[in-house]
């Protein structure tokens, strides 16, 4: 039994999820903005209800034509990019909020936050008040909060986002030993891929109020099947049909070269996979060894610190980046509107199946 499932839609929103998640399992849901991945989290969480379909938690239907269990009775954990404190409060009051929310009495509710602030690492700061904390500090106290009920659903929404870049790994690492660690289900929303393969277990794409593909977080992000996740993991995505036994075909009658990984089948939809910092960008037709040339029209340049990154489009629309130099692209005379060809040699392609 699922832990988990969502089976709902939301008209207003075009929202169509069909999501399951296993007991003890960290689920990243990822996709663009507006996607639907909050509203997926808003769903489970009880602050929106689906037009059709239900919502089930631990086998229970939670919201469903004629049931709608209210937030509060879920036993879910909310963790947002804000910790969002009561500041009038003193930090052992907040981490014991939910608990006395709940109806357990204050000397127990209190003897439970100061455990969980004790294994956040805030637990010297119980007398202090919310307001006299740091960023960093309020997130681990907003951690403190969420697990001191001992939710059965913890359900974050990015909640690195907002921390400055020295404290995030910190909260990273303490967010992986309380959730993944411990084997909590969750739901995650994450625009980064450190976050995804560091705190999940699945990765969920959410593409157009579907989910679109799952499946195991490294083996999602190291063979992407969607544009989004490719941009997430920073690599680039052709999309064709197998031709032989090491390319694909691309849309544009382009024969792409590369080393080939299990279950390629001639004819069937394939990708190809790599690296910018693998594209090389010449203004004429280069000769020699590389078995890629591609035609293409530079779209754009930006500059990536002591790099530029330039996107090129193919023939067939399809978006190409390229990492160079910002000497190489003076020099070259790389502008947007510019025809070039994009060599990749094969040993830095890969192929696998759609």
């Amino acid at each position: 039994m699922s832990a988990v499932e969502v089976r709902a839609r939301v008209a207003a929103r075009g929202l169509d999820a069909d999501l399951a998640v296993a007991p003890g399992t960290v689920v990243a849901l990822v996709g663009p903005n507006g996607a639907g991945k909050s509203s997926i989290l808003q769903l489970v969480g009880g602050q929106l209800r689906p037009d059709a379909g239900t919502v089930t938690i631990d086998g229970t239907i939670v919201s469903g034509p004629g049931t709608h269990v209210p937030v509060h009775r879920r036993r879910i954990a909310v963790l947002e990019q804000r910790p969002l404190l009561f500041e009038h409060l003193s930090v052992l009051e907040n981490a014991a909020f939910g608990l006395r929310a709940r109806g357990v009495r204050a000397g127990e509710a209190h003897e439970r936050a100061q455990a969980e602030l004790d294994a956040v690492g805030c637990g010297h700061l119980a007398p202090a008040r919310a307001w006299e904390v740091s960023g960093g500090q309020a997130q681990r106290i907003a951690i403190a909060r969420a697990l001191a009920p001992d939710p059965r659903l913890v359900l974050l929404d990015e909640p690195l986002a907002a921390l400055d870049v020295s404290v995030a790994p910190a909260i990273r690492s303490l967010l992986r030993q309380r959730i993944r660690d411990e084997g909590r289900t969750a739901l995650l929303v994450t625009h980064d891929a450190v976050d995804a393969l560091a705190l999940a277990d699945e990765l969920a794409v959410v593409q157009g109020g579907r989910v679109a593909d799952t499946g195991p977080v490294a083996d999602l992000l190291a063979r992407p099947r969607s544009p989004f996740v490719a941009d997430l993991v920073g690599v680039n995505l052709l999309a064709g049909v197998a031709s032989g036994a090491d390319a694909i075909l691309l849309p544009g009658k382009e024969r792409v070269v590369g080393v080939a990984q299990d279950g390629l089948v001639e004819g069937r939809a394939a990708i190809a996979s790599f690296v910018p910092a693998a594209v090389a960008v010449h203004t004429t037709e280069p000769s020699g060894s590389p078995r890629n040339h591609l035609r293409a029209t530079v779209a754009g340049i930006e500059p990536r610190g002591s790099l530029v990154r330039l996107t090129a489009h193919l023939a067939d629309g399809s978006p190409v980046a390229a990492d160079l130099t910002l000497a190489a692209s003076v020099d070259e005379g790389i502008v947007p509107g510019r025809s070039v060809w994009l060599v990749v040699k094969a040993a830095q392609v890969v192929l696998y199946p759609r």
